[in-house]
């Protein structure tokens, strides 16, 4: 039988957490927060709840929308690059996208930051992608939680975690038309390679023996990894609009399952959406990792966003209105293809998928 022997008084700081430091993490990054206030939300970090008014919205009855997501394995990018500034952003935007596609407005954000030390250098970074992402998304970080996990997480390795919520009127909702055949589909530009697909791009990267820290091939100022860490775009200034004026039936966030997996999302079975790639360009990085990859027409599609990072379904007649608020806004945008009878798959590709193969 075991006899307690006399040791030192142990401490949580001796198990390898630090609950002063969160606290102090805490305080500082309660004024960047702050720039994040908006109508109905109070970004007062710190207490054991977000709280959000829904009195301050003009709907009569709101209908809430909420969405989880990560950044994925781009962040193993941002570890080695130690660029921790835009990652928040991406977390912010695979979020809020998500509340933009089902028509609603996104309101507040929450996040979950889980390391195993806490480095106030790194977390304040982070935080500021965060609160970076929130004022483009034009919503309010509410809340979040910091957790300290030594022997879960090596000590400057973390993981994110977002929440958002966003609401829309329920009649609003419930009453949107139904894809039909003669729908047009417009895309709206990616900025990048956005959060998916990360763990293709470090495979092809390894398989190469590509380094993060190599010269862009297209961009020599920047290095590879600077370039894989361009933020995800967020859409919500112009779908907002869109979304407000009615003119969207359905939206399209293009993630995990690219152009292939995702459309068929939003539409009934008996229909079929025709692409047609020659209405645009892939961005030369994609074509760049297809050839380093070897990745066939097929793989790209169902991987990468290929450069869309949002499709609208619409009416033919509301195509020009949309394209033209599109331009008012610096937002590109242009029609890839239309509503058909169902085929042989939920996505048809027509046009010259040769073309992609080469890297002019």
């Amino acid at each position: 039988m075991s006899t307690i022997k006399s040791k030192k008084t142990k401490t949580y700081i001796d198990a390898g957490v630090n609950i002063d430091i969160g606290d102090k993490f805490v305080d500082e990054i309660k004024p960047l927060a702050r720039k994040t206030n908006t109508s109905g939300a109070k970004a007062s970090l710190g207490g054991f709840g977000g709280i959000f008014d829904l009195s301050k919205l003009s709907l009569k009855e709101p209908l809430l929308i909420s969405s989880t997501d990560g950044v994925g394995t781009k962040l193993e990018i941002a570890i080695k690059m130690q660029k921790h500034n835009t990652i928040g952003i991406d977390l912010v935007a695979m979020c809020v996208n998500d509340i933009l596609a089902e028509g609603a407005q996104p309101l507040f954000f929450l996040d979950y930051y889980a390391t195993g030390k806490l480095n106030l250098k790194i977390s304040t970074e982070i935080l500021k992608g965060i609160v970076q992402g929130c004022i483009q998304a034009e919503i309010s970080l509410i809340g979040g939680e910091t957790a300290e996990m030594p022997g879960i997480y090596q000590q400057n390795i973390y993981d994110l975690a977002g929440f958002c919520v966003g609401a829309i009127e329920k009649k609003k909702y419930y009453n949107r038309e139904f894809i039909k055949k003669g729908d047009i589909a417009i895309a709206l530009s990616s900025s990048g390679i956005h959060s998916n697909g990360f763990s293709m791009v470090r495979s092809i990267l390894k398989d190469n023996n590509i380094s993060l820290y190599d010269a862009d091939p297209f961009e020599k100022s920047k290095t590879i990894g600077e370039t894989l860490l361009e933020p995800t775009k967020i859409y919500t200034k112009f779908l907002n609009k869109l979304n407000a004026l009615n003119l969207i039936k359905r939206s399209v966030n293009i993630t995990g399952g690219g152009l292939i997996k995702n459309p068929p999302r939003v539409f009934d079975d008996n229909l079929t959406l025709k692409i047609n790639v020659n209405n645009w360009h892939l961005p030369k990085e994609f074509k760049w990792l297809k050839k380093m990859g070897n990745l066939s027409t097929f793989e790209m599609l169902k991987v990468f966003n290929c450069g869309i990072g949002m499709i609208v379904l619409v009416e033919k007649d509301y195509v020009d209105e949309i394209i033209q608020y599109a331009n008012n806004g610096n937002e590109n945008c242009f029609v890839i293809g239309e509503m058909i009878e169902k085929c042989e798959s939920s996505v048809f590709f027509e046009g010259n998928l040769k073309k992609w193969s080469t890297m002019e």
